[in-house]
């Protein structure tokens, strides 16, 4: 059976650190690091490797993954003798050992291009994600919420983080819409059972509410019995009031319309063979570089003219 923290999804921003990773078969994470963003998912079974933007083709996406051998703790300067000596040379890291890397069948992509910090997932959601919001393992709470969103075509983010005034948060889901954002949070009842966290719910609250985020919080209860009745009608009217979601098209898309209303489509404005090739993408793909694809389109045919 599947666990948390069994995949550790791992960041690497540079070739020379992907280089030692693939050669040499050895990741390093520091210590301090991982006992602040890992907690109780470390250490992992298997890593997978998540490329920034340097990486060109493979950029933004999940493309490799490999077994860890074994795992052991380090000072810099043993990791890297011959390194002149810095600020860093003493700070500690854990070396992940590994086993070679491995193609996945499928790369995992990342929808917009945010920051992503480690995501402690299983190995089921790895094998299985379409897109990188796929992969986190927060909550049964937030699986079922990001299930519905998925299915209502939402296109909302996982565990974004956003530092504000010197804080820093993640958001449960971030919801993206033409006049305003939507900050999705599935954790209600633990602020009312947890008095002592009032003052810091209110500091998050302020904080993020300053910078224009509409805050959305439901209980387990509401989650778990009243999604369809309560929560889903919720997060639609809120788009809505918020001038619908905005994912590049012409027009932003909202949720709650009459049946007769007239809704363009991701391909509106589209000659036929470009149609046919984001079709095939959205079908492949799930809407991920689907909807890249077709504003690369867009912005070509607008620069022509057309």
């Amino acid at each position: 059976m599947s666990s948390k923290g069994e995949v550790l999804v791992a960041i690497v921003n540079n070739k020379t650190d992907f280089a030692e990773l693939r050669e040499n078969q050895w990741y390093r994470i520091p210590v301090a690091s991982a006992d602040k963003w890992l907690r109780d998912a470390f250490p992992p079974k298997w890593l997978a490797i998540y490329q920034t933007k340097i990486f060109g083709e493979e950029a933004y996406c999940v493309n490799y993954f490999a077994k860890v051998s074994s795992v052991k703790q380090a000072y810099r300067y043993e990791i890297f003798p011959g390194e002149p000596i810095n600020e860093k040379t003493n700070n500690r890291y854990y070396q992940i050992f590994i086993e070679p890397l491995v193609p996945l069948e499928r790369p995992i992509y990342s929808l917009r291009r945010r920051r992503i910090i480690f995501i402690p997932t299983t190995h089921h959601k790895l094998l299985r994600a379409e897109q990188i919001n796929d992969l986190y393992d927060e909550s049964p709470l937030e699986d079922a919420m990001w299930m519905e969103l998925k299915r209502l075509e939402v296109y909302a983010e996982r565990q974004e983080f956003f530092e504000i005034n010197k804080r820093e948060y993640a958001l449960d889901f971030s919801v993206y819409c033409s006049d305003g954002k939507i900050d999705i949070e599935t954790d209600g009842d633990y602020w009312h059972s947890h008095p002592e966290k009032r003052a810091e719910d209110s500091l998050r609250y302020n904080d993020l509410t300053s910078v224009g985020w509409h805050i959305l919080r439901f209980t387990s209860q509401q989650v778990r019995e009243q999604m369809a009745e309560y929560c889903i009608p919720k997060v639609k009217d809120t788009i809505d009031n918020l001038g619908g979601l905005d994912v590049g098209k012409f027009l932003p898309r909202k949720l709650n319309r009459p049946t007769n209303a007239y809704q363009p489509s991701l391909f509106d404005g589209l000659p036929g063979e470009k149609v046919r090739k984001v079709r095939k993408l959205r079908g492949s793909l799930k809407n991920t570089r689907a909807l890249e694809i077709l504003m690369e389109e867009r912005k070509k045919d607008k620069a022509k003219g057309k």
